[in-house]
């Protein structure tokens, strides 16, 4: 019988439909397992001679503060040190987050033998003395409880979509990655509309049955002003994954609309727009997004920087070419980022400067083109590429897949405190 935490990533349509079959027995015996370990943790047995001792890392705190007070040696301390960094990539301590366990065998005033160090949830790094005197190191990774939980929501009057998130019990992060996704097919600012129902079938992450943290968004639909948007999230044969539509189309397009979350509009793109500082009549060839001064502005799309300058109107501004068709702008920036030159490559995201007021501007305010094939068009209107598309093989898998996602949250939807496990 197949486990239910391979109901997202079947490659067959019977095995999905069997894995959905048993999804509310696989819960049901979940939630008596966690009820049974929720009253305290196990103790692992040691032998009786073992003596270990646990120190939390508190601010100010390094590794070698730390082990001088257990009575290491500069030496010593500088041999762990290296150790640590060259084969378990462990240089620096987190305060009020990690954790070293020293272990002793035949009391508490015997050579440390064994040191624990947790540098996160996910993993352990073990160094254990050798009869040579060096220490050998060995590092666990650790399997995460990994569960697919379901939030929905509606906006009401006066609603923001974070507001309306956070009242269907969506986390902060999660609404940030879904304002990432959404931004490539939607404006938050004028596409917002009381009545709009939204959804996010999302990961939480579980160690010992304590939740850590939240995982990934594996899908999403809003009611958009221009139908119903949604996103599944893929994995293909390969390894790779991505998000793509219903129809198996990639999700994820070359340029987004918005490249600041949740900003407001107040210029919009128009062939006539009497100019607020020259006061007539010419045309606007981009969109104007509010945003207080200092305000990161990340690129659009990945491309290359080809114009970082100043000039009366835009002020200071950068200019992306994304490919042989697209170009993007940005104007009126108070000041660029460093690094930010002619001939940089920037990825999708990647800071490129900070919002401000620079030439022909009233106010704070990023002022934002996308120039097609040499001639600007609207970015709330127009069609954007797609980074990458399934090929026919895959596609079909996919819209096996999507079936079951689909399935799979319908249940959910009955059941609203209730998880998939992944």
């Amino acid at each position: 019988m197949k486990k239910a935490k391979d109901i997202l990533y079947s490659n067959t349509l019977s095995r999905l439909v069997m894995g959905l079959a048993i999804i509310l027995t696989m819960i049901a015996i979940i939630v008596v397992a966690t009820r049974d370990n929720g009253n305290g943790q196990r103790r692992s047995r040691r032998d009786e001679n073992e003596h270990g001792t646990v120190v939390m890392v508190e601010k100010g705190d390094s590794l070698s503060k730390l082990l001088t007070a257990q009575g290491f040696e500069s030496r010593e301390v500088r041999k762990i040190a290296k150790i640590l960094k060259t084969e378990a990539d462990v240089s620096t301590l987190r305060a009020n987050n990690d954790r070293i366990e020293f272990i002793r065998r035949g009391g508490s005033d015997a050579p440390i033998e064994k040191i624990i160090i947790t540098p996160s949830p996910w993993r352990k790094v073990e160094l254990t003395a050798d009869d040579a005197g060096g220490w050998q190191c060995n590092t666990k990774f650790i399997a995460r409880d990994s569960r697919a939980v379901y939030r929905s929501g509606e906006i009401l009057d006066g609603d923001s979509f974070f507001l309306a998130g956070q009242r269907a019990g969506i986390p902060a992060g999660i609404l940030a990655d879904v304002y990432d996704l959404l931004a490539f097919e939607m404006d938050f600012e004028r596409d917002v509309r009381a009545g709009q129902r939204f959804s996010v079938l999302f990961e939480e992450n579980f160690s010992n049955g304590k939740k850590v943290e939240n995982g990934r968004v594996l899908a999403v639909s809003f009611d958009a002003l221009r139908g119903t948007v949604k996103m599944y999230r893929f994995r293909k044969p390969d390894g790779t994954t991505g998000y793509y539509d219903e129809d198996g189309n990639g999700a994820i397009k070359s340029l987004k609309r918005t490249p600041i979350n949740n900003a407001r509009v107040t210029s919009s793109f128009s062939t006539r727009r009497k100019h607020p500082v020259l006061g007539f009549t010419r045309a606007h060839k981009g969109v104007d997004f509010r945003a207080s001064t200092g305000t990161p502005i990340p690129a659009a799309g990945a491309g290359r920087v080809v114009a970082r300058s100043f000039n009366r109107g835009h002020g200071n501004f950068v200019k992306i070419r994304h490919n042989g068709s697209y170009e993007t702008l940005y104007a009126h920036m108070s000041r660029f980022a460093k690094g930010v030159t002619v001939g940089t490559t920037v990825r999708q995201g990647q800071t490129i400067g900070y919002v401000g007021s620079t030439g022909l501007s009233t106010g704070p305010h990023l002022h934002y083109e996308i120039i097609k094939d040499g001639k600007h068009v609207n970015p709330m209107t127009v069609k954007l590429p797609a980074i990458s598309n399934l090929d026919s093989a895959d596609k079909r898998k996919f819209l096996e897949f999507r079936k079951t996602v689909d399935k799979g949250i319908e249940e959910l939807k009955k059941n609203p405190g209730m998880f998939i496990q992944l």
